[in-house]
């Protein structure tokens, strides 16, 4: 039985990403599909370049506001559909595409940052209200893959300095309690769940050489529904894998 991978990153500006060998990891590590937020960049800046991004179908999705969040995913497999942010809610920042296939919807998802005087608090609680809605109402039809930079480390094994940061953005008890109830509503942490106890991050700060020293945060994930945890071969981290503050984190399925 063959797998398909799925991977998932944070570039912080594809632009920056490109040049810093973005290509040459599609090359190396041929995810069928991956998922890229805060890509930073708008259609019309995007037509004045040439990415070589060969063998991939390309989805754009980027913010309204000039080099600001945004989305893009590259697929090896032409999709059935695809739409760009809730049916539901404006999503002018660029934030969740989803694509259709036949087994299942592939969701790339870029969760708001809460800000550090928590200045976008309620506005990621409101995001997270309708991110969960939409995965329930998508759920009537088929199961559902939801890869991407939630923003938030769920439990302490899941950032390196727990204690010091509680309250902090990324770890106020509103967001961890929105990441738990996505489990208990049915969505599978996929690393957490074949890796309980592993320690590994995929964001960094660029402060205080915080990566060198590896004083993470893991607030990338891949979430499945329990429908397809029999068919996940692997949830991993590339943390190996540098060109942004963010390392791609990635799902292997088995088809």
């Amino acid at each position: 039985m063959r797998t398909r991978t799925f991977i998932s990153w944070n570039v912080n500006g594809l632009r920056a990403a490109v040049k810093k060998g973005f290509v040459a990891f599609l090359k190396q590590y041929q995810p069928d599909v991956i998922g890229l937020q805060e890509i930073k960049i708008t259609d019309q800046a995007r037509d004045k370049e040439e990415f070589d991004f060969a063998g991939y179908h390309e989805y754009w999705h980027p913010a309204e506001r000039p080099g600001y969040s945004g989305t893009a995913v590259l697929t090896k497999l032409a999709p059935l559909a695809v739409s760009q942010g809730f049916p539901f809610a404006e999503d002018n920042e660029g934030r969740i595409q989803t694509l259709e296939f036949e087994k299942y919807y592939f969701l790339n998802c870029y969760f708001p940052n809460a800000n550090h005087a928590l200045s976008r608090l309620s506005f990621k609680e409101e995001f997270n209200r309708n991110f969960l809605a939409y995965v329930k109402q998508l759920e009537r039809k088929k199961p559902v893959i939801a890869g991407g930079d939630f923003n938030v480390a769920r439990e302490e094994i899941d950032l390196a300095r727990p204690k010091e940061n509680i309250g902090q953005p990324g770890f106020t008890d509103e967001e961890r309690s929105w990441a738990r109830r996505f489990v208990a509503h049915g969505l599978v942490d996929t690393f957490r769940e074949l890796q309980p106890k592993k320690v590994q991050y995929s964001w960094w700060s660029y402060r205080s050489l915080a990566r060198e020293r590896d004083i993470g945060w893991r607030i990338d994930y891949f979430f499945v529904s329990r429908s397809l945890l029999d068919l996940t071969a692997d949830g991993f981290i590339l943390s190996e894998v540098e060109g942004s503050d963010h390392c791609p984190v990635g799902l292997a399925l088995k088809q």
